[in-house]
Order: C-alpha cells, then structure tokens, then sequence
C-alpha cells in the first residue's frame, strides 16, 4: 500500500501530465495552422512524453475508486508564442516545485517506485522546457523552429533531439525503445 501523502501527489502528478499531454496535442494542432511545422513536431513529441509520465504515475496508484484531483492547469493561450511560453512556464514550475517537493516526499515515505516515477519526469521536464524555449526564441521571430527528429523514450519519457542514444542516459532502455517524431 503506497502511503497517502505520496499517494495524492501520485494522482496529482497524473491529472497533471494527462493535461499536460491533451494541451500539448492543442497546441501542435495550432502551431501547424500557423505555419509552424516544427513547433507542431516537438508539441506533439512533448505530448507523448507527457503521456509517459502520466502512464508510468497510474501504474503506482493503488487505492480504488474515486479521487479528487488538483494540478496546476493552463488556459487562454491564442497563439503559437502565448502557447510557447505556457509551456515554459508548466514545465518550470514541474522542475523546480512540483517534483522535487513530490521526491522528497516519497523519499521521506520510502515509497521508491513513486520516486523513481517522479524522478524520470523530472529529468524529462528540464529538457522540454530548453526546447520550448528554443522553439520560442524562433516563433517570436516570426520562424518556425529548427529542430531535428525528437526522440521519446517510451519508458521514462526522456526526450532528446537528433538520433536516439543506444541506451536512455535515465532509465537505461534500449534505443529500441524509443518513439521518433
């Protein structure tokens, strides 16, 4: 039985990256209506990241039945850039408040399996938000991002630009367990 304080984080961290996951779907949809291509791309790689995430939380959630919920949620973007820095901003807060705390609390708790979830994520999220940003600094030039293949690791999440690694650098899967966008 996981233990209740890492248990709400554990559904907190799913509703938010299940969120994450349908937003980022949103936003690839628009950038590629506006002429963004490749910022369609890493939106689309980051959701599916984001899907990771929020798959590898639900496989440690043990208590039946309903639960309330919270995570932080993003609304009234209306362009590509406005959704750029959403982004930047959800993936900030992640890194630098949400899953530390969440770390410390499943380490204090000795819950392993969450922490090594919650620390996946994180390390996955430091990347998203360097490649929003670099997609970012490009839309408010009026350029659509120059970006290669992203690469998911379908285990941790872990993204990368270019080809993928022979061996994930967080979880250790192999290179055929990533997914190329």
């Amino acid at each position: 039985m996981v233990k209740a304080i890492t248990e709400t984080n554990l559904r907190s961290a799913y509703a938010g990256e299940s969120q994450a996951h349908m937003r980022y779907a949103i936003f690839s949809e628009r950038a590629k209506k506006e002429g963004y291509p490749n910022v369609a791309g890493l939106f689309k790689a980051i959701s599916h990241a984001e899907k990771v995430h929020a798959s590898n939380h639900y496989k440690n959630i043990v208590t039946k039945g309903d639960a309330l919920t919270v995570s932080a949620a993003i609304f009234g973007t209306r362009n590509v850039s406005e959704d750029l820095q959403a982004a930047i901003d959800g993936e900030n807060f992640e890194v630098n408040e949400m899953y530390p705390a969440y770390i410390a609390v499943a380490q204090r708790q000795e819950e392993r399996a969450a922490e090594i979830s919650f620390k996946w994520a994180l390390e996955a999220e430091k990347i998203h938000a360097g490649l929003f940003q670099k997609a970012k600094q490009s839309v408010d030039q009026g350029k659509d991002a120059d970006l290669g293949s992203i690469q998911i690791c379908n285990v941790c999440g872990y993204t990368t630009e270019g080809e993928a690694p022979e061996k994930c650098p967080i979880c250790g899967a192999p290179k055929e367990k990533f997914r190329t966008f």
